[in-house]
């Protein structure tokens, strides 16, 4: 019995993150756990772009972060340019069509393509797939 209280009282002293009680290892120094400290980071992030002309350069700067995280936010689609891209700014460029595109992988044009495409596709019945017929003369 005395060996279950003992148990008991070592959960009592675990550390957890102050914002999502996850368990933190005693050797972890922060109260806040990685991922509460990624959403309280871009919540700074989009405050700033709020309240200021900014561009990927000027964020990665100010919150002394790689910029490789601000395009991986742009590519994501979490922040997106206010205009388009200038020819000085790393830009994105749609993977289908190579367009210039401010946010995303995929261009507004061809992701709407795309939804056509998979909406057709479901739309064929599915023994009607591979059928083919000649039309014509």
């Amino acid at each position: 019995m005395q060996y279950i209280l003992e148990k008991r009282s070592e959960h009592v002293d675990e550390r957890v993150c102050k914002q999502c009680s996850r368990k933190l290892p005693e050797a972890y120094k922060p109260d806040i756990c990685p991922s509460c400290m990624e959403i309280n980071l871009f919540s700074e992030v989009k405050e700033y772009i709020r309240n200021n002309e900014v561009n990927e350069q000027d964020v990665a700067s100010h919150f002394e972060i790689p910029i490789a995280k601000v395009r991986g936010w742009i590519k994501e689609g979490r922040i997106q340019y206010k205009n388009e891209p200038k020819e000085n700014i790393t830009s994105l460029y749609c993977r289908v069509c190579g367009k210039k595109i401010a946010f995303g992988v995929v261009c507004p044009e061809c992701h709407s393509l795309e939804n056509l495409k998979v909406v057709a596709a479901n739309q064929i019945p599915k023994g009607e797939l591979g059928a083919m017929r000649f039309l014509g003369k």
